[in-house]
């Protein structure tokens, strides 16, 4: 070989910044490959378990078996919610065509996405795909004319169900008879993915019995899911709307079960014979404080003695808060409304004034100008202010004028009662005093009348297990100042014209001569009135109202002890309590006593009442009408009581509301029918306030 030959041979020698990149280079692809081989083994060798169940689960669905709810039961274990069988006529999903399932999935989007405009920007109501076949069609048709429905709805029904839970059954009619079940059983050709299958549904067997107080229940909405307290809650759950079934749903719903049914490739049923099946956890029973008795008599003379008017009675224990009956009139049936689907028309129809707001409990959400039973609260509050004292004597004209250019207070009928203490003040219930009591309050400062009404449970939530509790209002100048903030930024784009109905100014003198009789704008539920009341009578502890007591198992073993959470305790002077006490007991069983002719003929010397009447100045539609209200407090060693009623334009408050706590407690104490009725009606009526 040539010279020249060796050198065209040579190469040029491996520069050490080129074999760095060469090593680096090197080293990513091991990495990537090592990573690659890790990856792979970790995929096949520790986690192919995994995997492998999860390939199963593919080919599988879980159709859900209903848990049946746990029982409501009073104090005594009488059964006030149950559940019952009903056959339900369903379709299953797996037997429909295929386009059906993309329409409701589409219809379904548009609906979702409408629902998440803001109101008044959503637009028309998407309108529902058509029938996706004839075959369809003409089941529909069979279907509707067994049930009396039209094929139209039975479509709409369909493709809401399939829209939220695209392999659940959709329920097309609830309750149907044994009849048309063995019907569809026996011609099944005839009805191609129909079934009647046997489910729970609530029962109230105790009618329009503490509806209110009680609920009721519905399958879970969207918006419900999203809630905190529904997490883990799938959809198509039966859940508590209202009520007690709300309140204590986590303890009654229960955990329903699953039929795991196999599923092809593309999602359908295979076979109705399940994989594997788990059995649902039935709810737990839920006692309450209630006695079934007395709520029954409570809501009896609600209705018989308020003539038909609206209205609401609350009985408790003062010691402990525990509810013995809480009523509102007018009611309604959970199982005539509630256990079918109900529409959202008739649903807002059953909470208008225009037909009574049955659903509307009246004990907790009704909040109104309270009248004379606010006066206690009044003299607590001139007492602590040094205002007033338990023997100071004042002279009572029957009518004073308030504010400049003045204007005349008086008395009911403008009765004048001459010399009255703290004590006759209560028994004859003298405006006159409690005028006074809220200017000197008043020009006293620091709101010693706001303050104390709070302290008692008034204008604020009581903790009731009840979710629909309203606060309430104690009006004074910081609720002014919010108010006229508001009405000022409204008229603004209402033209200068009034938004709230209240004009603008800051709170006067005479705003809390009304708030010391419980007039004006102050807004009380009988609830409050009732803490309030047993604040007062035992000195000072101001309990936490309960109706829930105890958590059993379905055999009825106790599972838990529900905690009402602590009462708070107010400062109430001994000499202060002992003067209330007497001017109440006085109203009730003295001479000139308010009350006196309604409990004529009581057994006061072991049960005595201390009473209170009300006589509030409401409006409806601009007509001035008398709300009647009653507070009293019987002390038992074993059963004290404190009982409030109210009737919407009942009159004087010895006119409807105290017989109605009279018929209260003499069912509580088991006195008969004999003195659970007034003596005279005539000279109650003649009763002022």
């Amino acid at each position: 070989m040539s010279p020249m030959s060796d050198l065209e041979d040579r190469r040029p020698p491996l520069s050490p910044q080129l074999a760095l990149r060469v090593a680096v280079l090197g080293g990513v692809a091991l990495a990537l490959f090592a990573i690659i081989f890790f990856r792979l083994w970790f995929l096949q060798v520790l986690s192919g378990d995994e995997y492998l169940v999860q390939a199963r689960e593919n080919r599988t669905r879980d159709v859900r078996i209903q848990a049946p709810r746990g029982e409501i039961l009073d104090r005594n274990n009488k059964v006030l919610v149950a559940n019952r069988y009903s056959n339900v006529v369903q379709l299953e999903p797996q037997q429909l065509p295929e386009q059906t399932l993309e329409d409701a999935a589409e219809w379904g989007q548009k609906a979702g996405e409408r629902q998440r405009r803001p109101k008044g920007k959503r637009g028309a109501p998407v309108p529902y795909p058509p029938i996706a076949t004839p075959e369809l069609e003409r089941l529909y048709r069979r279907l509707g004319n067994l049930l009396g429905m039209r094929p139209e709805t039975i479509h709409k029904r369909v493709i809401q169900k399939l829209a939220q839970l695209p392999y659940s059954a959709v329920p097309i009619r609830n309750d149907v008879p044994n009849s048309i079940r063995g019907y569809i059983r026996e011609r099944q050709e005839q009805f191609p993915g129909v079934s009647v299958e046997r489910v729970y549904l609530r029962q109230y067997p105790r009618d329009h019995l503490a509806a209110q107080l009680l609920g009721y229940v519905g399958e879970i909405s969207p918006d419900e899911l999203k809630q905190r307290r529904n997490r883990g809650v799938k959809q198509g759950t039966i859940i508590g709307k209202a009520g007690l079934e709300y309140q204590y749903d986590r303890y009654l719903r229960g955990r329903d079960g699953a039929k795991v049914l196999k599923v092809d490739a593309n999602g359908r049923f295979v076979s109705d014979e399940p994989v594997a099946e788990r059995e649902p956890i039935p709810g737990r029973q839920l006692r309450l404080s209630l006695d079934l008795d007395l709520q029954a008599s409570g809501q009896e003379a609600l209705r018989q003695i308020g003539g038909g008017l609206p209205g609401a009675f609350v009985a408790m224990n003062p010691r402990n808060g525990q509810i013995y009956a809480m009523g509102s009139y007018p009611s309604f049936d959970p199982e005539e409304l509630f256990v079918k689907p109900i529409s959202q028309e008739r649903f807002n129809a059953l909470t208008s004034e225009s037909v009574g707001a049955p659903l509307v409990n009246r004990a907790v959400s009704g909040t109104y100008a309270s009248g004379s039973v606010f006066k206690p609260i009044s003299a607590l509050a001139g007492l602590d202010k040094g205002v007033i004292t338990p023997e100071q004597v004042q002279n009572d004209p029957g009518c004073i004028d308030i504010g400049n250019p003045p204007v005349e207070k008086c008395n009911a009928k403008k009765t004048p009662y001459g010399a009255v203490d703290l004590r006759r003040s209560l028994t004859v219930s003298s405006d006159v005093y409690y005028y006074r009591v809220g200017l000197w309050l008043y020009s006293a400062g620091g709101q010693v009348l706001q303050k104390w009404a709070k302290k008692l449970g008034l204008g604020r939530s009581t903790g009731i297990d009840l979710p629909e509790e309203r606060r309430g209002l104690i009006p004074g100048p910081e609720w002014r100042a919010e108010m006229n903030a508001k009405e000022r930024k409204c008229r603004k784009t209402n033209k200068g014209r009034p938004c709230y109905v209240l004009d603008i100014r800051d709170y006067n003198p005479g705003d809390n001569a009304n708030l010391a009789v419980g007039q004006g704008e102050v807004q009380i539920s009988p609830l409050q009135i009732a803490t309030a009341y047993s604040a007062i009578a035992t000195g000072g502890r101001v309990p936490r109202p309960h109706l829930g007591m105890e958590i059993l198992d379905r055999n009825g073993r106790l599972v838990q002890t529900i905690d009402p959470g602590s009462s708070r305790k107010v400062k109430i002077e001994k000499s202060w309590q002992d003067a209330i006490m007497d001017g109440l007991r006085g109203a009730a069983s003295s001479d000139g006593g308010t009350s006196a002719a309604v409990f004529a003929g009581w057994p006061h010397d072991r049960l005595p009442v201390y009473g209170k009447t009300g006589t509030a100045e409401t409006h409806v539609e601009g007509v001035a009408y008398d709300q009647s209200w009653y507070a009293a407090y019987v002390p038992h060693k074993a059963k004290p009581i404190v009982v409030v009623a109210t009737v919407e334009r009942g009159g004087f408050g010895a006119e409807k509301a105290a017989p109605i706590v009279r018929r209260i407690l003499a069912k509580h104490f088991d006195l008969g029918e004999k003195l659970a009725r007034p003596a005279a009606d005539t000279s109650i009526r003649q009763a002022a306030d």
